[in-house]
């Protein structure tokens, strides 16, 4: 990990919209995350951007095909090409989700749930091991919503979660919305699931938004961060108030202008803690 290109204060995740402004107005944005699977292949327009954005700011890597929790062996051509972007752009970490994304090679598109069980954690832990082994760096593992409950289940999600990250010595990546997400879907404690948390191992938290569906909430990423989550996020810098913090919104899109709000907005309740302590 390259701690030399320490990530600090409120970042945005890169979406395209906003790409020509961050080119070409000075934008005070500490650091952006890349989606990882968006930027793989060579050459293109959007190669070029990356680099030429990646001389203004630091920037992180967040992926979705890691498929930590899925039977199939880690996919060396997609974490060879991980690795060399990372190398490329001096990307400071990579993180993906703890979920499993396909079946055999095929790939569902979605980030699909795990049981809750000692036989997922080892496993898990394994393949995070083996990712980590490839890139020769200590990755970032997210947790993710759910809109079903497993039966068989021996641990809550936040144990669960805590459980992997110590087996596999791994950093965490702690959505906020999604635990929110979760203790309305399935009734799970958000403030009690911080708790669980390892303080340690958190290096990065994301913040977005849902969509109410009334029975459920929807992880869409496609509204401002809700009121509840940014209780969270007050309650968990009480505990750390120095862990890099990224506004997340892929879906209806807003200006960069709003998600600056945003990123406002958590830089002031940081200040605010920081302050009284």
């Amino acid at each position: 990990m390259l701690l030399n290109k320490q990530i600090r204060g409120t970042g945005l995740g890169l979406r395209s919209p906003h790409v020509d402004t961050l080119l070409t107005e000075d934008v005070d944005i500490p650091w952006l995350e890349v989606l990882a699977d968006n930027h793989l292949a060579a050459g293109g327009f959007d190669r070029a951007s990356l680099f030429a954005l990646r001389e203004k700011f630091p920037m992180t890597l967040h992926g979705v095909s890691s498929s930590i929790g899925g039977l199939d062996p880690i996919d060396k051509k997609y974490f060879t090409d991980i690795r060399n972007l990372m190398q490329d752009l001096e990307i400071t970490w990579f993180s993906d989700h703890l979920c499993f994304t396909q079946i055999q090679g095929k790939h569902s598109h979605d980030l699909l749930p795990l049981p809750y069980t000692e036989e997922a954690v080892k496993h898990c832990a394994q393949k995070i091991l083996d990712i980590q082994d490839f890139l020769q760096e200590t990755i970032l593992i997210e947790n993710v919503s759910s809109y079903i409950s497993i039966r068989n289940t021996e641990m809550n999600e936040a144990e669960f979660v805590k459980a992997v990250a110590e087996e596999a010595d791994c950093f965490l990546l702690l959505d906020l919305n999604n635990i929110y997400v979760n203790q309305y879907n399935h009734g799970d404690d958000a403030r009690q699931y911080i708790d669980i948390m390892p303080l340690e191992r958190i290096k990065e938290v994301h913040l977005a938004g849902f969509e109410n569906k009334q029975d459920y909430l929807l992880d869409a990423h496609n509204n401002p961060v809700a009121s509840e989550v940014w209780e969270l996020y007050s309650y968990l810098l009480e505990k750390n108030q120095y862990v890099p913090t990224l506004i997340e919104w892929d879906n209806a899109i807003p200006s960069l202008d709003r998600l600056l709000q945003e990123k406002n907005q958590a830089d002031s309740l940081r200040e605010k803690f920081l302050q009284a302590a």
